[in-house]
């Protein structure tokens, strides 16, 4: 019995490929309604600038943490200073990937520091919203997905996707690894694990997720596994560990020295206590508008991360948000950028984006309503941290 040409052209492996490389259907849509959401955040922060007679450059690319990856860039590592109270902060607690792509776009393209990592964060930032994309329509479907995508670039905090930051290229590396254990693809996994694991001190999360997801495999598969998931599993948290042990031997102390270094920078495992003293401080004398906001969102992603538990997803997505929460809460450091550190926690938007797509499915009015308001609340309030915050982004 022969085969119609239709057939034969739609099964050749050159149209296999290019569709694999299209993407899920509704991704592009997706990605520019996302886009778009995010250069009006770079745009409220350029007005603002503008009316202030301030360099948007210097908000975007140069505030807080960005000053210390670019210098990392520009000169490498071993810049250190004494802070009041005599401990001494050095630049090894920040990880290395992102100085070291802004280093390899200055060598091959000419622009600042700067603009480099600029470059770079808008980049990440749209691969990201790529991968929490295909990670929701692999779940639940176009409309989840789109919804998704949307909620995570309309985080109280997502400004940080326009400025020269770790977290952009963080979500993109965690969001791909996610899909690709999703789909099976260990090795791909692993590798974006170990690439999340140079990217920032959370990183660990991923390496985490990775190697459950795998031991869950392995129980359900009774052993029988392809030598793939062994490997991908063992390669996930080496970019992490191997960061962790290089800072070591720098300071002499090849197992406690990088976690003295993030002491010193008063990032330490607390179990919460520092977070709880800095509620009661807060309910007692109050504070600026950044504070209360910081335990609004940290309240509300305890509370999803429950709801995303009673919908089962994929152990991989659990146990990286899950990490990430876990991060947040009992580890100390300054409360008003623990938002940011949970914004590549997207699974937990999961939920929320589901009742979206019902709500839309009842009432599009309202949904439209809904999102509309919560996007125009981060720009806003994206462009208020940026810009007139002087509590650490």
């Amino acid at each position: 019995m022969s085969t119609s040409p239709a057939l034969r052209r739609s099964s050749s492996p050159h149209v296999a490929r290019r569709r694999r490389w299209q993407g899920p259907p509704g991704l592009l849509p997706a990605l520019a309604l996302a886009s778009a959401l995010r250069l009006a955040g770079v745009a409220a922060v350029a007005v603002i600038d503008h009316a202030l007679g301030r360099s948007t450059t210097t908000s975007l690319a140069h505030s807080w943490d960005s000053v210390w990856y670019l210098h990392i860039a520009e000169h490498g590592y071993g810049t250190r200073f004494r802070v009041v109270g005599g401990a001494v902060q050095t630049d090894w607690a920040f990880f290395p990937l992102y100085p070291e792509l802004i280093r390899a776009l200055r060598d091959v393209v000419p622009v600042s520091p700067g603009q480099a990592g600029l470059l770079i964060a808008w980049g990440a930032a749209a691969l990201a919203a790529c991968g929490v994309y295909v990670v929701g329509h692999h779940l639940h479907g176009r409309a989840v997905a789109t919804a998704l995508v949307l909620l995570w670039a309309s985080l109280p905090h997502s400004v940080v996707l326009g400025l020269a930051y770790t977290e952009p290229l963080f979500t993109a590396c965690a969001a791909w690894s996610l899909y690709a254990v999703l789909k099976g693809r260990w090795l791909t996994a692993g590798a974006l694990a170990a690439l999340a694991g140079l990217t920032r001190p959370s990183g660990i999360a991923v390496a985490v997720a990775v190697v459950v997801a795998a031991a869950c495999e392995v129980v359900r598969r009774r052993g029988r596994v392809p030598g793939r998931l062994w490997i991908g599993a063992g390669v996930a948290p080496l970019g992490w560990v191997g960061y962790v042990l290089w800072v070591g031997r720098r300071t002499g102390d090849l197992f406690h020295g990088y976690f003295r270094v993030q002491s010193a920078w008063n990032s330490r495992l607390d179990f919460g206590a520092g977070s709880l003293r800095f509620v009661k401080a807060l309910l007692l004398h109050g504070g600026r508008v950044a504070f209360p906001v910081a335990v609004l969102v940290v309240a509300v992603s305890v509370l999803l991360f429950c709801l995303l538990c009673l919908e089962r997803p994929p152990p991989a997505l659990v146990v990286f948000a899950g990490v990430l929460l876990l991060l947040v809460l009992a580890v100390s450091g300054p409360f008003s950028s623990k938002p940011r550190f949970l914004v590549p926690a997207f699974p937990l938007l999961i939920p929320p984006a589901r009742a979206i797509v019902r709500a839309w499915c009842s009432s599009p009015a309202r949904a439209v309503l809904v999102g509309g308001t919560l996007a125009a609340m981060s720009l806003a309030y994206g462009a208020y941290l940026a810009v007139l915050g002087h509590e650490p982004l």
